[in-house]
């Protein structure tokens, strides 16, 4: 076995001395008695979940064993260890099965939970996905305790979005004449598997291979469903670019972090700003983030049985859609607004418009609610439209005034209809907003 080995400088003196030190080996096995009530303190939270789930109902996770005293078989992990395991895991924002494993290994906490025995991570994961469920429900009541003796006030709550990687690769996703080809095929191997004049196989080889068929062919199945919705969400053009996977149908591609694009899934988390409690988790194929408070403020609302008085939020959700759920549904909007998209320069130009009669050459009457273009001509007030935060009004100059006008060619080349100019302005709800922001105690936040 080798030996690390290290060169120390001892002082003149301490050498003709021969200075005895104790050195440290690390190339042994130690045997130490471990009292495991000891491994953590009195007042350490992981006491408080174990007696919290304790009080539980936990009946629905007993009917199901199998394994009863006084007949065959071995015994099985305790449910009540099991939830604990994971609630007291999602407390510190661990959501793998593996991770859990690891950790019972060597932190105590865990080691005290299950007595310094190990959990396979598939146990922990075979019993999530089996009581999927029962245990969302479960961690509904747990909430509903805490919110009961007052360690949770949804007087603030913290929501954000991230993007999670999918397990499903790009080469996945196809359109939607590839998936029809490979769900042809999927359908023809099921049924050749059912032929009594096929391959032999042995019964347990045949039934594994028709269930991973089956398994097959509904994801390919759904990954066409998905695909339709996503060509429902599409302009005429665009639909026929869109492609969903065949082996993760729910994943969609998205902009993750350092720009790179990939399949994701949009995870929507809220946090009580005063526990750092989570109180809500939401998964969702939108790309942005821009119509999930909603749904968010309603998964709390379920949770917990009431809303947030205040919800602070990033600009990606700040937007009129929101703002005007946020109001009918009492929540404090806080967030910061998005920059204002603009018509670029050069969009102009490639229109052949002149820098002459760019936007700022044009003057508003506010009393006839009308513009004049540089050469006189009146722009009427046409329609209005909203265009996320803001309103479209568009005026227009009238064809025939444009036509006999000796500057069209610098002002409308391109277009037979009179020039338009629109005017961009705040609705009433972001104004208000916007004035919101701008208070001592918005800034704050």
């Amino acid at each position: 076995m080798r030996n690390d080995t290290f060169s120390v400088t001892v002082p003149q003196g301490e050498q003709q001395r021969r200075v005895r030190r104790k050195e440290i080996n690390r190339q042994q096995l130690l045997l130490r008695p471990v009292e495991v009530e000891k491994l953590v303190d009195l007042d350490h939270p992981v006491r408080a979940v174990w007696e919290l789930v304790g009080r539980l109902n936990l009946e629905p996770f007993y009917v199901e064993i199998e394994s009863i005293e006084g007949v065959a078989g071995r015994p099985v992990w305790d449910p009540r260890l099991l939830i604990s395991l994971w609630i007291y895991a999602y407390k510190g924002g661990v959501s793998s099965a593996r991770e859990i494993a690891r950790l019972c290994e060597y932190h105590p906490a865990y080691q005290w939970l299950a007595a310094l025995e190990v959990v396979n991570y598939h146990t922990l994961a075979d019993f999530r996905i089996r009581h999927k469920e029962a245990l969302d429900q479960l961690f509904i009541e747990v909430l509903g305790v805490l919110s009961h003796e007052g360690l949770i006030t949804l007087e603030r709550v913290m929501h954000d979005g991230t993007k999670v990687k999918a397990c499903a690769s790009d080469k996945s996703f196809h359109r939607k004449a590839t998936l029809q080809d490979h769900l042809r095929l999927a359908r023809e191997q099921v049924e050749q598997m059912r032929d009594p004049e096929s391959e032999e196989l042995s019964e347990r080889v045949a039934k594994a291979r028709q269930r991973a068929l089956r398994e097959k062919q509904q994801r390919l199945e759904e990954a066409l469903k998905a695909l339709e919705q996503i060509e429902a969400s599409r302009s005429k053009g665009e639909r026929e670019k869109a492609r969903a996977s065949s082996t993760d149908p729910e994943a969609r591609i998205m902009l993750q972090a350092k720009g790179a694009y990939g399949p994701a899934y949009n995870v929507q988390i809220s946090t009580d700003a005063q526990s750092k409690i989570i109180v809500g988790v939401g998964v969702t194929p939108s790309p942005t983030d821009a119509g999930e408070l909603e749904p968010a403020v309603d998964r709390m609302q379920a949770n917990l049985g009431q809303r947030p008085k205040q919800a602070v939020v990033d600009a990606g959700f700040t937007n009129q859609a929101t703002m005007e759920a946020m109001i009918e549904k009492q929540v404090d909007l806080i967030g910061a607004l998005p920059e204002r998209n603009r018509i670029p320069v050069n969009r102009l130009g490639q229109r052949g418009v002149s820098p002459d009669f760019y936007p700022q050459a044009f003057e508003y009457d506010a009393s006839a609610d009308c513009y004049r273009c540089p050469a006189g001509k009146v722009l009427i007030y046409e329609t209005q439209e909203r265009q996320g935060a803001t309103l479209r009004r568009r005026y227009r100059a009238k064809a025939s005034e444009c036509r006999g006008c000796e500057f069209q060619a610098k002002c409308c080349p391109k277009t037979k209809r009179g020039r338009s100019f629109v005017r961009r302005e705040a609705t009433p709800e972001i104004v208000a907003f916007q004035a919101k922001m701008e208070t001592p105690e918005a800034r704050c936040l």
